[in-house]
């Protein structure tokens, strides 16, 4: 059993096709297809079955893939640790949709800037797939929403967020998730810890949601609520950085439902010198900010 045919059955067991496997991997179907076969050969174990065109894992594949995001993080440490303990190799970092667009593009340059020789990998999703992400290995670290009180992880905050319900200019003042019942909601799909926080809301005050509609972007859920069909729930500092802000009104929810934390997290005893590298950057942009609002205070 190889590193390589590791990697070749991860992104597989990821993508749920040898394709788009083969895409990402920048190799041909074929050559997937035969090493896929050679391990399940070694093995003795089936690792996939075939489910309405896409792959699905068995169980013994489900088993294997948690040891294979532990073994490819372990000899990515393994290369760090041989030159001098510096960040080397792969580092996934997944991160929420929010904070991909408002908090991580500084992080990113310095740390790039810094240290060159890691290949970082940015994924951005809902917390709920993130935090999957997490436990199964697939990602190092994920900037998520919290604190969170799951056995086997750890983590460091990163910044608040304060939250804000849009609706249109017109709209009456909201104090309550009544003065908007019924109405249709935009946000994004099952797994958002946003969504959670804003179902929290509704049920607190015993208000009904209107009808929920999917969308995977900010922009789009700004549009749809500036043309009037709906509201929709964000962070102040994300609503601030979109253009057409100005033609809806933000209303601030009630609390404790108006303040959330992203969190650093990531898997107790996986800190290797990438991910360390990554807390100190981070710990020092958030000193860093924190002076700058005193100074400005």
């Amino acid at each position: 059993m190889e590193l390589s045919q590791l990697r070749i059955f991860q992104a597989v067991a990821e993508e749920g096709s040898i394709t788009r496997a083969a895409e990402r991997l920048h190799r041909v179907p074929s050559n997937l297809s035969t090493r896929l076969r050679q391990l399940e050969e070694q093995l003795g174990v089936e690792l996939f079955r075939r489910q309405r065109q896409r792959l699905q894992l068995s169980p013994a594949g489900k088993v294997l893939l948690d040891y294979t995001g532990r073994m490819l993080a372990l000899r990515d440490e393994a290369f760090a640790a041989v030159q001098g303990g510096q960040p080397a190799g792969n580092f996934a970092l997944g991160t929420m949709y929010s904070t991909a667009a408002i908090q991580l593009p500084a992080l990113l340059a310095r740390y790039h800037k810094a240290y060159p020789a890691v290949n970082l990998q940015v994924q951005a999703a809902p917390s709920g797939e993130l935090l999957e992400g997490l436990v199964n290995g697939r990602l190092d670290a994920a900037l998520v929403d919290g604190p969170l009180a799951l056995a086997g992880l750890d983590g460091v905050p990163l910044c608040d967020e304060t939250l804000v319900l849009i609706t249109d200019p017109d709209h009456p003042q909201v104090l309550s998730a009544q003065d908007v019942a019924g109405q249709a909601v935009f946000t994004f799909r099952q797994g958002c810890s946003y969504r959670m926080r804003l179902e929290a809301w509704y049920a607190h005050d015993h208000a009904a949601m209107g009808r929920v509609m999917e969308i995977e972007s900010y922009p789009s859920m700004l549009a749809c609520v500036i043309a009037g069909a709906g509201v929709a729930l964000m962070a102040q500092s994300m609503l601030d950085s979109l253009p057409g802000r100005e033609r809806v009104t933000a209303h601030r929810l009630q609390a404790p439902f108006d303040q959330a934390t992203t969190w650093l997290m990531w898997r107790k005893g996986m800190c290797g010198a990438n991910l360390s590298a990554w807390i100190d950057l981070q710990q020092g942009e958030t000193v860093a900010t924190v002076a700058e609002r005193a100074v400005r205070a």
